[in-house]
């Protein structure tokens, strides 16, 4: 499985419109955000700062990012671009000096005043100082002060987002647990609210399990589960009923909540009950391919070690009989059929009648 750049960057925009980022710049390529304290506090790992913003209550400052779903491109465009023209004036090239003369290294009004004040003909010519720090005047005596990497949030940091890569797959693990348990209506729209009467909605439980099926091969599937909690209903198919309906965090203006007849843990006992009997239908002719596969592991394994558990050093021998023992207990973990069942979305949901 494997995405392209287009879905890549609807998964990362669909995360950044949610929690509210700030959009900066954005092409089909790339994107710039200034990210959301929310966002911010998610993606960027700065514990100690975010403690401190919260014991003293100053405003936060989150950090940007350059976001490129495809780098060849992106690269291939910026390489082309035509540098910004440089302005030649002499109030760009000599600005005057704030702060700490010694930060300023590039420029010394004062020593340029004590030279002009010689009655020289030259007296009159306005000296542009080098750009190269190592001919300034105070270079020559104090040294070259080093320019200063810019860190902090005026910065913004460009990362490659592709199929695959670290911010990816954190985007996604933040999304997972900010967005596991969901609470929504459907939104009616305007013309339930001019209607003289209040429109029905029915809740539903629905879950998102997913189905691990492990030996020494892998196979994943997932399973959507709605359950009507006032008929009891069990939908297999329950994303896509819900897919296509606008959805709203708030309840919606004259609309009403049918009461519940069954509570969530008696909804989520029908769901389980529900999903083992459909897993029990299955063909799992894999798992017996697998058994008979680890029985070939084992008997390779102690065919190996029957010669070296008969050696008379005792020391040796229990060292060899532990080595022994790991490697049947690993053999049987990777060969061993698995199956692991676990929930990894799962809301209230407020519809009309499906």
């Amino acid at each position: 499985m494997t995405l392209t750049s287009q879905e890549v960057r609807k998964h990362v925009m669909d995360y950044l419109e949610a929690t509210e980022c700030s959009i900066i710049e954005v092409s089909p390529i790339h994107v710039t955000v200034k990210l959301s304290p929310r966002a911010d506090r998610m993606l960027t790992d700065r514990p100690y700062y975010w403690g401190f913003v919260e014991r003293t209550g100053v405003d936060p400052e989150t950090l940007s990012f350059t976001f490129v779903f495809d780098p060849e491109k992106y690269d291939s465009q910026a390489s082309i671009e035509v540098p910004p023209t440089v302005n030649r004036s002499i109030g760009a090239l000599n600005p005057p000096i704030t702060g700490n003369p010694v930060m300023g290294a590039t420029v010394d009004v004062e020593a340029s005043t004590d030279l002009l004040n010689s009655e020289s003909p030259e007296s009159n010519v306005v000296h542009v100082p080098s750009s190269n720090p190592e001919d300034s005047i105070l270079a020559r005596y104090f040294g070259i002060v080093p320019a200063l990497p810019r860190i902090g949030p005026g910065m913004i940091r460009r990362e490659d987002i592709i199929y695959g890569s670290k911010r990816l797959q954190q985007i996604w693990s933040a999304a997972q647990d900010e967005g596991k348990c969901l609470y929504l209506f459907e939104d009616p729209g305007s013309r339930q609210r001019n209607t003289l009467f209040s429109a029905a909605y029915e809740p539903w439980l629905g879950v998102c399990y997913k189905v691990e099926m492990s030996c020494d091969l892998k196979r994943e599937e997932l399973h959507y589960l709605g359950i009507s909690l006032t008929k009891g209903t069990i939908m297999d198919d329950f994303n896509e009923k819900i897919s296509s309906r606008e959805m709203t965090p708030r309840l919606p203006e004259n609309v009403h909540i049918q009461p519940y007849e069954l509570t969530v843990t008696a909804a989520t006992d029908l769901l389980e009950a529900h999903l083992t009997s459909h897993l029990a239908e299955l063909d799992y002719t894999w798992a017996e391919q697998a058994r008979e596969r680890l029985r070939v592991e084992l008997a390779i394994i102690d065919i190996y070690y029957g010669e070296l558990l008969k050696e008379p050093d005792e020391e040796k021998r229990l060292g060899t009989q532990e080595q022994y023992n790991r490697r049947r207990q690993e053999t049987i973990w990777q060969y061993e059929p698995q199956i692991a069942v676990s929930a990894i979305t799962y809301g209230l949901f407020h519809l009309r009648s499906l």
